[in-house]
């Protein structure tokens, strides 16, 4: 074939494959649609306290959504985790003691579906308390380098150090939560942790943890990076559990610290973790401490093979299947680990995975 007409013959069967892609994505989008199930409605217990929900405020947002007596809680939401997310919901609600004073605020890729998101969750929780907020992507993938594990990458990942900007200026504390996860307890606990006079985040923290192997050589052979140490004990905490108080966080201006770290990644390689390193190069050593109970994290297996996991030893209020692995692609995939059965009930697929008998 003449050269002409095979550059001609390649554009034409890119162009094909790229209208292939995109059909499929969206046949993808309608599927998950209809095969998602209505969870069970959950009613307050009597004690609870009662928010009146006006539809019509001056805010153009019900009460419900700024009210300091509602437990906000904060989750990314894309096409890829959807189930991981709506487990999430799920499982808060079925485990909470007032589900009807819960609001949900989830953060999406601007680039998303919006109308098929909002869509989705109101056919699985048609009485959820619950917003969308599209992220822009562009905002933060100009300083993402590249990390160990390229679904690590992701700009949503990065949308927690964005959340002071995205969420009204009405919510001033939420619970933010990672999309592989689930409760077993009741939030407002959680949501209820003390954050004393000055500090920004509580999560349970692990001081065992070889808190030098987050960062690289480069970083710890440069007194003026390191130093940025001084005068803290920082422990290595797990990202995908924080409560956060969003009026501290937007008068620090936490969100530019974040970045100009990231910055200085961009110049020099300092860490190999994503979002994490800098949230730990920020707050580590300055959280308030949270029982390990709020996050059995790691279940996803390590960040190369995924291998599965045991719990850590003592109770459980919340299991986090963070690492390569993710419940929903091992259930689909006939290739379970044995704690995955624990989040299968939650799944809200209509035909969820059977465990052989």
């Amino acid at each position: 074939m003449p050269k002409p007409q095979l550059l001609h013959f390649l554009h034409v069967l890119s162009f094909n494959v790229f209208a292939i892609a995109a059909v499929i994505a969206t046949v993808t989008a309608a599927t998950v649609t209809l095969q998602l199930k209505e969870a069970p409605q959950f009613y307050n217990s009597p004690d609870c306290p009662s928010i009146t929900n006006i539809e019509d405020d001056p805010n153009g947002e019900s009460s419900i959504f700024c009210s300091d007596q509602a437990v906000h809680v904060a989750v990314t939401l894309d096409s890829a985790y959807i189930r991981g997310s709506m487990a999430v919901t799920l499982s808060v609600l079925q485990h909470s003691s007032c589900p009807q004073n819960i609001v949900f605020h989830f953060v999406t890729s601007a680039a998303t579906n919006v109308s098929f998101l909002h869509a989705t969750i109101s056919a699985s929780f048609p009485y959820l308390n619950f917003q969308i907020y599209p992220f822009d992507d562009a905002s933060v993938s100009r300083l993402i380098s590249t990390s160990i594990r390229s679904a690590l990458d992701c700009p949503l990942n990065y949308a927690r150090s964005y959340l002071a900007n995205l969420l009204p200026l009405c919510v001033t504390r939420v619970v933010y939560l990672d999309s592989d996860l689930i409760l077993v307890d009741d939030i407002a606990k959680l949501a209820a942790t003390p954050l004393g006079d000055n500090s920004v985040l509580a999560a349970p923290q692990y001081c065992n943890a070889n808190f030098t192997s987050y960062f690289t050589t480069t970083f710890w052979s440069n007194p003026s990076l390191y130093l940025t140490f001084a005068n803290r004990k920082p422990c290595y905490f797990n990202t995908g559990v924080m409560v956060m108080d969003l009026d501290r966080w937007r008068n620090g201006d936490y969100t530019t610290k974040i970045e100009e770290w990231m910055e200085i990644q961009k110049q020099m390689r300092i860490y190999e973790l994503g979002s994490l390193p800098p949230f730990l190069l920020v707050f580590a050593g300055n959280i308030v401490p949270v029982d390990h109970r709020w996050n059995q994290h790691g279940l996803g297996g390590d960040n190369f093979r995924g291998l599965c996991r045991n719990l850590h030893p003592g109770p459980v209020s919340l299991l986090h299947w963070s690492g390569k692995g993710k419940p929903w692609a091992r259930l689909d995939a006939n290739r379970p680990c044995p704690l995955d059965a624990l989040w299968a009930p939650y799944d809200l697929l209509q035909t969820p995975f059977v465990l052989d008998s």
